[in-house]
């Protein structure tokens, strides 16, 4: 298509100037989930004990693994990387800590790697940390022994700190494409990479009555990819397909590798009691300035989810102020926003929208310079309505169907200004 050619020769022309983006990871408890047959460690108990000085923290483990520990900043953190392990832990394991570890949270946050986070109460370093072997009747133990420091200790030695790897180098889920900004690769139909988000240790929002967004979302996304997949004209890359964390910047890394001609991330919001009720489906576009302090906060709760899973985001990229990709990030807007208005149209045949469907914020999930993008809350989980429909399989049908349209019919326009002109 002529407007997506013209991006990609923008974004050659300035590739040499964007800095690859850091891996980001989220945070949140893992859910009990149904055994698989692959055969991973156990973790079957976890004790806190010790006070504001020292703090020593214990897994059960069915057998001995590996372990890589190390220190966050601005809030303090201590991350413990492990090779995949199932948690059987009780469900509100971690919610409440003791001595210098206010919270942790556990999960997966790629295929064959598990994190666990402390929330620490102040600045600590770690004395030690690692596994025992199973001995005396007693399982093995993964065991982290913290010990409280001031600050320009901590400093200190967050500077010697191994920093985590960066998760595109585990391999995004998917198929991902040769060339940036080269649609449909694989097979010449354009791409549409739709995006659940949350996943893994981040839960997103949470129902009262139990259930996660990061389950709603996904479930609404595979039934949206195999609507889509049933046309045949358009190929579908989902970011996630199972419970797996995907980091944000990962998630736009998928979109452009694949060469998508449009992004569609999928969420649903939650708003906090003491500011009333709200519901309804919201459409948001990428904005340097909040359309309202609703979009504000939305947008400031995900874009926190990678510092409060356990990575420092100063490694992220600046700004890049070069005219080309200036020029890029408004053509792709522009886009952006002509889909969202189509998209509002057809989910108001089929879902409840917002009293103010159409917003925008600073979601850095939408930051794809080169890739239209929007960002889709299909109701409140705080609302009951809502969580109601988003749990029916009859309403996820119904608006699937209307969100399909509006993206067929959304690429369908673009695949014919591609056209050749004779």
């Amino acid at each position: 298509m002529a407007c997506r050619a013209n991006l990609g020769i923008v974004w050659l022309c300035a590739a040499a100037m964007l800095a690859p983006g850091a891996a980001s990871l989220a945070a949140g408890n893992e859910p009990a989930r149904p055994e698989v047959a692959v055969d991973f460690p156990v973790a079957s108990a976890v004790r806190v004990a010790g006070d504001l000085k020292q703090t020593r923290f214990v897994l059960d483990l069915d057998r001995k693994i590996d372990l890589r520990a190390f220190l966050l900043s601005d809030p303090y953190r201590v991350v413990i990387d492990t090779p995949q392990v199932s948690f059987h832990l009780a469900p509100k394991a971690g919610e409440a800590g003791r001595g210098l570890i206010k919270a942790f949270r556990y999960g997966l946050v790629m295929p064959g790697g598990s994190r666990i986070v402390f929330d620490l109460a102040g600045p600590a370093k770690i004395g030690k940390a690692y596994v025992l072997d199973a001995a005396n009747g007693q399982p093995s133990r993964l065991v982290v022994e913290l010990e409280a420091v001031d600050r320009a200790a901590f400093n200190r030695l967050l500077a010697r700190s191994s920093s985590p790897e960066p998760a595109k180098d585990t391999g995004p889920p998917g198929p991902v494409a040769d060339t940036p900004g080269s649609p449909g690769v694989a097979d010449g139909r354009l791409v549409v990479v739709i995006d659940p988000g949350h996943g893994g240790l981040d839960n997103g929002t949470q129902a009262s009555t139990g259930e996660s967004e990061k389950d709603l979302v996904l479930a609404f996304g595979t039934a949206l990819r195999d609507r889509i997949e049933q046309g045949g004209r358009f190929r579908v890359v989902m970011t996630r397909t199972d419970d797996t964390f995907i980091p944000l910047a990962e998630r736009v890394r998928i979109a452009r590798n694949n060469g998508a001609s449009l992004f569609v991330s999928i969420h649903a919001d939650a708003l906090p009691r003491h500011e009333g009720d709200a519901r309804g489906a919201t459409i948001y576009t990428l904005s340097d300035r909040a359309s309202d302090r609703e979009a504000e906060r939305l947008a400031e709760a995900e874009n926190k989810a990678d510092a409060i899973g356990g990575v420092d985001l100063t490694e992220e990229p600046t700004e890049v102020a070069d005219i080309l990709i200036d020029l890029a990030r408004r053509e792709t807007r522009t886009f952006s926003n002509r889909f969202a208005r189509l998209l509002m149209s057809e989910m108001k045949t089929s879902a409840r929208m917002h009293k103010h469907p159409l917003k925008s914020a600073g979601f850095r999930v939408l930051k794809a310079p080169d890739v239209p993008s929007v960002l889709v809350e299909l109701g409140y989980v705080s609302n009951n309505a809502d969580l109601r429909q988003m749990a029916s399989e009859e309403w996820r049908s119904k608006t699937v169907r209307s969100v399909a349209k509006a993206i067929e019919a959304f690429l369908a326009k673009r695949v014919v200004s591609a056209a050749p002109v004779d």
